[in-house]
């Protein structure tokens, strides 16, 4: 591992201007970044630890929301009364990612800015990788992409997003707030991860320096009636092939609102209004749930070795819809 400076920062102003003295990065959990510098795929030159800024808490918003502070760590979140009552999908999300020890030292922040697990970016020895060498190639074209883009990839980059809890938030309407040397702002989490096109260095829209402050929750009618549905080659700390969050409000047995989101499937959270335009105004009978995990799919474009994942999120998104439903057959958790 490269030689690094390490700074602790007492506020979020003295961490931001620290990143800007020292083009360091800021530190949180680590899960990711930890291993990411000891492969040598990133070599900061500092490190500004920002886990004593007091950025901790979950907390109900006037308008009947939750913010949650970007330091919480995923253990906290994932248990906290407000959000399983209110936002149980989160939860569920959050839960099927990883194991237990790293949720308890990852946080909301650092999971938004998880970098893909791509092999050819996560082992140096591999040479052609746009997003760790520009103009080097993207050796998943003609290489190993069974866990590769179905959307939004380029000719620069098929990687995948790999966040259960981005796919939650999709479906929720979540906002990213940040601070940076220019001030504070706030993102929508469907504006917040970027697609790679000629850039696939770039994951995401934060400016240098900018830190997550906090990420906010709107009130959601969906606590009743979602699910987070998780498919992989094993059932514990495997990153998804496909998943699928859902979300639906029922009135008098008919669906007034709905939200669908992928994961597994694209550089981000691959949100899916026509799988929600297929549900809204019609009764949870099984077949319009298969109608909402086709429309999922429409569109999808394979890649040498994952055309499988097309039936698989087909399937994901009808079984998340009748779970969420309590039409699966299966426990609520």
């Amino acid at each position: 591992m490269k030689t690094f400076d390490f700074r602790r920062a007492v506020s979020v102003d003295d961490a931001i201007r620290s990143v800007v003295e020292t083009g360091g990065s800021y530190l949180a959990g680590g899960t990711n970044l930890v291993d990411l510098m000891k492969n040598g795929v990133l070599q900061p030159s500092a490190l500004v630890d920002v886990r004593r800024l007091g950025l901790t808490s979950v907390v109900s918003t006037d308008t009947g929301g939750v913010r949650i502070g970007a330091g919480v760590t995923n253990s906290a979140l994932a248990n906290h009364p407000l959000i399983r009552r209110q936002y149980p999908v989160l939860s569920h999300a959050i839960l099927s990612g990883a194991t237990t020890q790293l949720r308890n030292m990852a946080t909301v922040g650092g999971n938004l800015l998880q970098r893909t697990r791509c092999p050819y970016f996560m082992q140096t020895e591999f040479d052609r990788c746009n997003k760790r060498m520009a103009g080097s190639g993207c050796a998943a074209f003609d290489g190993f992409n069974r866990e590769h883009a179905l959307f939004g990839g380029s000719e620069q980059c098929v990687a995948t997003n790999p966040s259960d809890m981005a796919v939650a938030l999709a479906i929720l309407d979540a906002v990213v707030h940040v601070q940076g040397p220019d001030g504070a702002r706030s993102i929508p989490i469907a504006d917040f991860f970027t697609l790679p096109g000629d850039a696939p260095d770039r994951e995401n829209c934060l400016e240098p320096a900018e830190l997550i402050t906090a990420v906010e929750l709107p009130p959601s009618a969906f606590a009743a009636h979602s699910w987070y549905l998780k498919l992989r080659d094993r059932h514990s700390y495997a990153f998804a092939l496909v998943s699928a969050a859902v979300g639906v409000e029922l009135i008098d047995g008919v669906i007034v609102s709905a939200a669908v989101a992928l994961g597994g499937v694209a550089p981000r959270p691959w949100r899916v209004p026509a799988a929600e335009a297929a549900l809204i105004g019609r009764r949870p009978e099984d077949a319009v749930l298969r109608r909402a995990g086709e429309q999922a799919m429409a569109g999808a474009r394979p890649l040498s070795q994952n055309a499988f994942k097309v039936q698989l999120g087909r399937s994901a998104v009808h079984r998340a819809l009748a779970r969420a439903l309590g039409t699966g057959g299966e426990a609520r958790p």
